[in-house]
C-alpha cells in the first residue's frame, strides 16, 4: 500500500513539478526588451525625422544646386551649404509680414480659449447652475461638427457685420471651434480635484473667484498647458480657415507660402527656409512646455 501511495503522490504531484514553457509572444518579447529594441526606436525615430533633416538641408542649398541633385549630396559635398536662401526670406516682405500675422492670429486664440475654456470648465465641473447637464451635453455636441460645415453660414456672418477677411474674424473663428474640446478636458480635469480640498478653501472664506484662482488653476497647471499646446499648433499650421477668411494684409505664413507657390512655381530656395521657419517655431513651443505637456496627458489616464 505504500508503495501505491507514495506512485500515486509522484504522479499528483509531477505536473506541478514541470515549468511551464513560456509562449512565443513572451520570448520574442524577452528577446526584443534590450538592445534590439532600442535599435529599432533610434532608427524608426531617425526615419521619422529624415523629411524634417531633408527640409533643413535643402534650405540651407542655392536653387542651382537643389535643380541639379537631392538634399542628401550635402553629406559628399558641404560645400553647398549656404544662408543666402535665408537673407533673401528675410528680405520677403510677404513672408515677414506673414510671421507677424500668424503671430497675431496665434497668441490671441489660444490665450482667449485657454482663459474662457478654463472658467467654463470650472464653473461645468463645481458650480450649480439650472441646466448645467444639459449645456455640458451641447458643448460636447459641438465637438462633432466639422470645420467644413461653418464656413459658408460663418463667411455670411461675417460679412454681414463687418469683419470678414479680417484678422479679428480669423481669430474669432478659432476661439469658437477650439472651446468646445477646451471646456470637454478642462471640466473633466477639474472635476477629479478633491471636493474636500475646495470644501475647505470654502470654510477658509475663499470666493469662487480665489477658489479658480488660488486652488484650481494652479492644481489644472498640465491640463492648461497641455490645452495650449494643442491649441497654439492647431493654429499655428491651420490654412483652410486662414485661406478664406483672411485677406491678403492679415494672412499667416501658410496661406503666404501657399501664394508663393501660385504666383513664382517651384521656387524650392523660398519655399524650403519658409516652410522650415513656419516648422522651427511650434517645435520650439513645444519642446518649452514638454514637461508640462507629458504631465497632463498622464494625469487624464492615470488615476
Amino acid at each position: 500500500m505504500s508503495a501505491t501511495t507514495d506512485a500515486v503522490v509522484k504522479a499528483i504531484a509531477a505536473p506541478a513539478a514541470v515549468k511551464a514553457k513560456p509562449s512565443l509572444a513572451a520570448r520574442l518579447a524577452a528577446r526584443t526588451g534590450g538592445g534590439a529594441l532600442r535599435v529599432f526606436l533610434v532608427l524608426a525615430g531617425l526615419f521619422w525625422l529624415m523629411p524634417t533633416v531633408g527640409l533643413l538641408l535643402s534650405s540651407l542649398r542655392g536653387s542651382g544646386d537643389i535643380g541639379e541633385s537631392g538634399w542628401w549630396t550635402v553629406f559628399t559635398r558641404p560645400a553647398q551649404l549656404t544662408t543666402e536662401n535665408y537673407s533673401r526670406l528675410l528680405q520677403n516682405e510677404a513672408i515677414t509680414d506673414s510671421l507677424l500675422s500668424t503671430v497675431m492670429i496665434t497668441v490671441p486664440a489660444t490665450v482667449l480659449v485657454v482663459v474662457i475654456g478654463a472658467l467654463a470648465g470650472y464653473a461645468f465641473a463645481w458650480m450649480e447652475f439650472p441646466g448645467r447637464d444639459w449645456w455640458f451635453m451641447v458643448v460636447v455636441g459641438l465637438l462633432v461638427v466639422p470645420v467644413q460645415v461653418a464656413l459658408v453660414p460663418v463667411s455670411e456672418l461675417f460679412g454681414a457685420i463687418g469683419i470678414f477677411e479680417t484678422t479679428i474674424g480669423v481669430i474669432l473663428f478659432h476661439v469658437a471651434f477650439g472651446l468646445p474640446f477646451a471646456i470637454f478636458l478642462l471640466r473633466n480635469f477639474f472635476a477629479e480635484i478633491p471636493r474636500e480640498l475646495l470644501e475647505a478653501a470654502r470654510l477658509d472664506g475663499a470666493g469662487e473667484i480665489r477658489l479658480f484662482t488660488r486652488v484650481v488653476m494652479p492644481l489644472g497647471g498640465p491640463a492648461i498647458a497641455s490645452l495650449g499646446i494643442f491649441q497654439f499648433l492647431w493654429v499655428w499650421n491651420d490654412m483652410l480657415v486662414a485661406l478664406i477668411f483672411a485677406d491678403s494684409e492679415s494672412a499667416p505664413i501658410t496661406v503666404a507660402l501657399q501664394r508663393q507657390v501660385r504666383q513664382f512655381g517651384n521656387n524650392i530656395d523660398v519655399l524650403a527656409p519658409g516652410a522650415f521657419v513656419s516648422m522651427i517655431i511650434p517645435l520650439a513651443v513645444f519642446f518649452a512646455f514638454q514637461r508640462q505637456f507629458v504631465t497632463g496627458v498622464m494625469a487624464g489616464a492615470v488615476k
